[in-house]
């Protein structure tokens, strides 16, 4: 018996262009005593090959993507599992990212109470999807280590891991490839050439911290409403959507106000199937009631666990703030700082408006690693 344990290094949420780093271990535990003097045949286990792969499986839904025209874009060869290692050939759907295989070792003996741990490191491609789990389609990640012993069929352990895109960055000229014409001067340090990866998160910062009020007046058939400020339309994830509502010029009583932030899963057209709406994911949601109130305020928290702004050629993912105001077919005469007496009225008739609003989220500048699991392992 040998047991496979696979770990990850820094967690469970990488960015694209990441290098990930998979700590994979192959142990032979030590056998019971009783079962030592019984048998001298198992000094050693033995295992013939061991490789591992990094690959992005992509499922559709049915029911409102056209998987015939995706199987004529995306075909599959036919081989034999048991003996080739095929990471993804035993999951639904088809692969977008498949990374090269690396072998970790050949023909590996282990002594009963021996253990040997083998890095695998590879670098997840920069153009690669996101992790996202929709209602027309799912991308998910894996490291899946292969391994086979003699005139035996193929094991499999698969690991998990979350990918967050920066391809949905502004696009910005980088001259790494470009030939150095300073001085050369043998007496000075040569400064490293920042990665990629760096120049990426550099951008989503700047990106993100960027303050533009912005204004608008939410108006009805019957006059204004309110007037809605936002801070910046530009967020990361686990931030906060800030925003001020004022009623103090409003020639329309708003009774209460409700703010969803909303996901939008838009199909491509190429292989929608019919006409259906995009699909819409409410998250937080903030709701008040506004009546009598010249000012208030939107705290709206965005999850760490959602996909941010993503396009691929199957489907895109948008963000947009969704609002409901509840208002009043005639202006309710509030109290003054002087009024002793107030009857509020015992009825009102009242209409919602709707009104939504686009924005951008872009993944945290630190991938959210959650306290989910990094570890897995198997027995053959």
């Amino acid at each position: 018996m040998i047991e496979i344990i696979g770990k990850l290094v820094k967690g469970s949420t990488y960015f694209s262009g990441e290098v990930i780093e998979c700590y994979v271990t192959f142990n032979n535990p030590l056998n019971p005593i009783h079962q030592k003097s019984q048998s001298h045949s198992d000094v050693f286990e033995g295992l013939a090959w061991a490789s591992a792969q990094v690959h992005c499986q992509c499922s559709t839904n049915g029911k409102v993507m056209s998987i015939e025209k995706l199987n004529s874009t995306a075909q599959s060869v036919a081989i034999n599992a048991d003996t080739v290692f095929a990471p993804d050939q035993q999951d639904n759907g088809h692969a977008v990212v498949n990374a090269k295989p690396k072998i970790l070792f050949c023909d590996l003996r282990l002594s009963p109470g021996e253990s040997k741990t083998y890095i695998f490191r590879d670098t997840i491609p920069s153009d690669a999807p996101p992790s996202y789990r929709g209602q027309a389609v799912k991308y998910s990640y894996k490291i899946t280590v292969g391994t086979q012993r003699v005139n035996s069929p193929t094991k499999l352990l698969r690991i998990p891991f979350r990918v967050l895109s920066l391809s949905e960055l502004p696009e910005v000229a980088l001259c790494n490839d470009s030939v150095d014409l300073s001085p050369n001067n043998p007496f000075m340090e040569t400064q490293e050439r920042e990665k990629p990866l760096d120049i990426s998160l550099q951008i989503l910062q700047n990106l993100t911290a960027r303050r533009s009020p912005n204004f608008y007046n939410i108006t009805n058939g019957r006059g204004r409403v309110v007037r809605f400020c936002l801070f910046k339309n530009s967020y990361k994830l686990g931030e906060d959507i800030v925003g001020t509502f004022d009623f103090s010029n409003a020639t329309v009583s708003c009774v209460q106000v409700s703010v969803a932030l909303q996901s939008e899963e838009h199909v491509s057209d190429m292989y929608k199937r019919g006409k259906g709406n995009p699909s819409r994911i409410s998250y937080n949601k903030h709701h008040e009631m506004c009546l009598g109130l010249k000012y208030s305020q939107l705290v709206l928290p965005i999850p760490l666990h959602v996909t941010p702004d993503f396009t691929t050629d199957l489907v895109a993912l948008k963000w947009r703030l969704h609002f409901e105001f509840v208002t009043t077919i005639k202006l309710i005469d509030m109290p003054e700082d002087n009024t002793i007496n107030w009857q509020a009225p015992s009825t009102l008739d009242v209409e919602t408006m709707i009104w939504d609003l686009s924005l951008h989220i872009y993944p945290s500048t630190t991938p959210p690693n959650s306290p989910e699991q990094t570890k897995y392992s198997i027995v053959i």
